[in-house]
C-alpha cells in the first residue's frame, strides 16, 4: 500500500497562502447547518437508544428505502433488500474488490481514473488494464479489443471499473449512446461492471444521465455515496447489487467493521425525510457551476498556447494537458512555491502515464480564488515553456522548503 497524489498534497496544499485546486473536498458552506443540528437533536431525544447501539451491517432499513428514491433520480428501480450501506462508496469499492480479486486477476479501468481505486486494486494485487478515453467517456472499441486480447491470452477480466458521470479525475461524461455498448460489450464478455457515480446529481446543464445499472440491473453493480450531495462527514456510501453478491458483501462488510455508525444513518434517514434534498442538491449545483465557469474562463484567458483541458458538464474536476515537452510532477514544487497546487496527472495511472496532465479542482476554493489559483498556475507553465525552449525539457528545481512534496513522491 502507498499514499495517493492527493494525500501526500494534503499538508502543504492546507495551508493558508497556498491557493489549493488539488483536493476534490465537497463545498459545505451551501448546507443548512442550523436544520442539520434540529435533526440530530431529534435523533439522539426520539431514537437515541437505537442510534447509540450497534447496527445490523446491511444498514438501517429505512435509509435504505430512500437510497432507492436516490437512485430513482437516475432511472434505477430498486429493492431496499439488494442495498448494503456502507462508509462511504470508498468502502463499498473495498469491499466488492475483497469479494472478487484474487492476487493476479485483471481488473479493467478507464484511463485516466480515480486514484484511490488504482491504490485499491493494488493493495489486492490486482493486475490494473487500462483502456483509452476521449472527450466522450471510455471507448468502446478500446474496451472491446482489450477485451478480445485478454481472451486470447486466456485472461477474464473480473470487472471494469468506471466513473461514467463527470469522471474523476478528467470530468468527461460516458455519452448515452456508448453507455448502451459498453453494457453490450460486457455482457457479451461475460464481465462484470463497477458503475461508481458519485457525482451523478450534480450535473449543470442537463437532468441526471441515465444510470448503466438502470439498463443492467444483473450485471452491473453500482456505488453511490451522500459525501458529494450532503456531506462526507457523515461516512455514508452504498452499494446496489444482485442478491447473490449483496450477501457477500454484506459478510464482507460484517468481518471488516462488524457495523457502522447507525447513528449516522439515522440523521442523514431523518434528513432526507425531512428537508427538501432535491431543492438542496439544486443548490449544490448551482454553486459548483459557479465555479467551474470561474475556472473555464480563467483558463480560456491565462493558459498560454498548446495548453488543453476538459469542458465538464458537472461535478468538481478539470482535466488539464500541458504543452509538449513538459511535466506536471516535475513541476509540482515549483507551482507550490509560487503558491498555488494540483495533483499531477501520474497518480490517476498504474503506469508511467500522465506525464503532461494535471487534475484541477474547482470545488472547494470561491470563485476568486480560482481566478488568482489559475493566474499563479499559468506563471509557472510560462516559465517552464521558457526553460523548455531555452535549455530543452529540464524538470523544474526541488523547492528548499521541508513541507513541500518532492516530486518523485508517489
Amino acid at each position: 500500500m502507498v499514499a495517493s497524489e492527493v494525500r501526500a498534497l494534503f499538508a502543504v496544499a492546507s495551508r493558508p497562502e497556498v491557493v489549493s485546486l488539488a483536493g476534490g473536498m465537497p463545498n459545505v458552506s451551501a448546507l443548512p447547518l442550523d436544520d442539520l443540528g434540529d435533526i440530530v437533536r431529534s435523533v439522539v431525544t426520539d431514537q437515541g437508544a437505537t442510534a447509540l447501539q450497534y447496527g445490523p451491517a446491511q444498514g438501517d432499513a429505512h435509509l435504505r428505502e430512500q437510497i432507492c428514491a436516490v437512485m430513482a433520480e437516475e432511472g434505477i428501480d430498486a429493492s431496499p433488500d439488494d442495498v448494503i450501506v456502507t462508509v462511504g462508496s470508498q468502502q463499498a469499492l473495498d469491499l466488492v474488490t475483497r469479494v472478487f480479486v484474487d492476487p493476479g486477476d485483471v481488473v479493467l479501468t478507464e484511463a485516466p481514473t480515480y486514484v484511490t481505486a488504482i491504490n485499491t486494486f493494488a493493495a489486492f494485487q490486482a493486475d490494473i488494464v487500462h483502456v483509452s478515453m476521449d472527450e466522450d467517456g471510455v471507448v468502446p472499441e478500446a474496451l472491446e479489443e482489450t477485451l478480445a486480447r485478454l481472451e486470447s491470452e486466456g485472461r477474464q477480466a473480473k470487472f471494469f471499473y468506471t466513473v461514467p458521470t463527470f469522471q474523476n479525475p478528467a470530468g468527461v461524461t460516458l455519452s448515452s449512446q456508448r453507455r448502451r455498448q459498453v453494457v453490450e460489450i460486457c455482457r457479451r464478455f461475460n464481465l462484470l461492471v463497477l458503475e461508481d457515480n458519485p457525482y451523478g446529481l450534480l450535473g449543470f446543464e442537463s437532468d441526471p444521465m441515465r444510470a448503466l445499472h438502470a439498463d443492467a440491473p444483473d450485471n452491473v453493480i453500482y456505488l453511490g455515496s451522500f459525501s458529494k450531495t450532503l456531506s462526507p462527514g457523515f461516512r455514508i456510501g452504498w452499494a446496489l447489487a444482485p442478491a447473490a453478491v449483496r450477501a457477500k458483501l454484506v459478510l464482507a462488510a460484517e468481518s471488516a467493521m462488524l457495523s457502522h455508525s447507525i447513528f449516522n444513518q439515522l440523521v442523514v434517514a431523518r434528513y432526507l425525510d425531512v428537508h427538501p434534498w432535491r431543492e438542496q442538491i439544486k443548490d449544490f449545483r448551482e454553486m459548483y457551476r459557479r465555479r467551474r465557469d470561474a475556472m473555464l474562463s480563467a483558463l480560456e484567458a491565462q493558459m498560454p498556447p498548446g495548453t488543453t483541458w476538459t469542458r465538464p458538464g458537472g461535478g468538481f474536476f478539470v482535466w488539464l494537458t500541458l504543452p509538449e515537452g513538459l511535466d506536471a510532477k516535475a513541476m509540482l514544487p515549483r507551482a507550490v512555491s509560487e503558491r498555488v497546487a494540483y495533483v499531477p496527472g501520474t497518480g490517476f495511472f498504474s503506469g508511467d502515464e500522465g506525464r503532461r496532465n494535471m487534475r484541477l479542482s474547482f470545488c472547494y476554493p470561491t470563485p476568486e480564488q480560482i481566478r488568482e489559483g489559475v493566474r499563479r498556475l499559468a506563471g509557472v507553465v510560462e516559465a517552464e515553456i521558457a526553460l523548455r525552449d531555452t535549455f530543452g525539457n529540464v524538470p523544474a528545481p526541488q523547492s528548499s522548503g521541508g513541507d513541500t512534496p518532492r516530486p518523485d513522491l508517489p
